[in-house]
């Protein structure tokens, strides 16, 4: 059973296309059972490009997928971990290792992650998750033409950061937005340049921050003071991970600070417009199911993407951010008692 937080949105299947492609329930990804003892035994290769709480969760999920399916950690199913740390260089070898290890499917928990798996091996088949833009990073030719060794799920949605700086622009009135990202990550440099473009539409400014390592994400967020009326942090790996220093910042300064999946609302964000990446996780691991099982290939499974999301507002971080509640917010959001 999925993992759901309530309130929050779950994630399904990006289209028809999608959904007849991928098999749209347990049956067709190996039925759910727990029983493994009829799976032969796997090695999953896992590398996530740094830890916070939207790629463990993610990990989690996937897990659970494959569990439920038949597939079981200690019993017939070993997963080889590695955590790059945020490092560019260490990522790159974890994928090098991998791709020499002969484990049997691999699992890419980042945009990074799945760059330099894909570039390490044609062979061994690839499942990604909680990548932006996989057409722009390269990994696949079109969410519906997925290649030969890989496919996954994406963390965007059309209307994710639209409904975000929106609600900024337009409930918040703010006139210029800050935005802290690092510019060396494909998917934080594509919101970046989507935030300035829906900016730019309604008449506000933005001013970016950009970063290259978690140490540099507090500075960061301190040179956008005097400069933003509100500070947006998108999915991105390196801030994400230093987050708590962004959250500091803005309460002590009062400084409205939206975010770009929910995980982020709940450490101290004012809202996000999101999903579960518990979920998204978990429909990786269906994937991998039908990997593993031999009924598709990586090939035939389209690139998923979130369907349903919800702008969450958290009411303790708006009190600490020094931001009033609006009666009327909670018709357009889901409003959650938090950190």
């Amino acid at each position: 059973m999925k993992k759901k937080l309530a309130g929050f949105s779950s994630v399904f299947l990006a289209s028809a296309l999608i959904l007849g492609a991928c098999g749209g329930d347990e049956a067709d990804n190996g039925g759910s059972s727990s029983n493994g003892d009829d799976k032969e035994n796997v090695t999953i290769g896992v590398t996530q490009i740094v830890e916070h709480p939207s790629l463990d969760d993610a990990f989690e999920g996937f897990k659970e997928a494959l569990e439920e399916n038949g597939y079981i950690e200690g019993e017939n199913v070993t997963f080889d971990e590695h955590n790059a740390a945020n490092d560019m260089s260490a990522n790159s070898t974890i994928a090098t290792n991998l791709a020499s290890s002969g484990v049997d499917l691999i699992f890419a928990n980042s945009t990074p992650s799945a760059q330099s798996v894909l570039n390490a091996t044609t062979d061994i088949p690839i499942v990604f998750t909680a990548v932006t833009d996989p057409v722009g990073a390269e990994l696949v030719e079109a969410l519906d033409k997925p290649g030969e060794n890989i496919t996954g799920t994406t963390d965007s949605h059309p209307d994710a950061i639209s409904n975000t700086i929106n609600f900024m622009i337009d409930e918040l009135e703010a006139d210029t937005i800050g935005v802290i990202y690092n510019a060396g990550e494909q998917n934080s440099t594509v919101q970046f340049e989507e935030v300035k473009r829906i900016a730019e539409e309604g008449g506000v400014k933005v001013e970016g921050a950009s970063v290259s390592t978690s140490a540099e994400v507090k500075q960061a967020a301190e040179s956008l003071l005097g400069r933003a009326d509100a500070m947006y942090v998108p999915t991105d790996n390196t801030v994400v991970s230093a987050l708590d220093s962004v959250i500091g910042v803005a309460e002590d300064n009062d400084i409205p600070l939206l975010v770009g999946e929910l995980d982020s609302m709940e450490r101290g964000g004012l809202a996000a417009s999101g999903f579960n990446y518990f979920d998204l996780g978990y429909d990786t691991g269906l994937m991998a199911v039908d990997i593993l099982n031999g009924d598709k290939t990586t090939a035939e499974i389209p690139v998923a993407l979130p369907q349903s999301i919800e702008l969450v507002i958290n009411t303790q971080a708006a009190e600490k951010q020094g931001v009033e509640i609006k009666d009327e917010w909670s018709d357009m959001a889901e409003m959650f008692e938090g950190n």
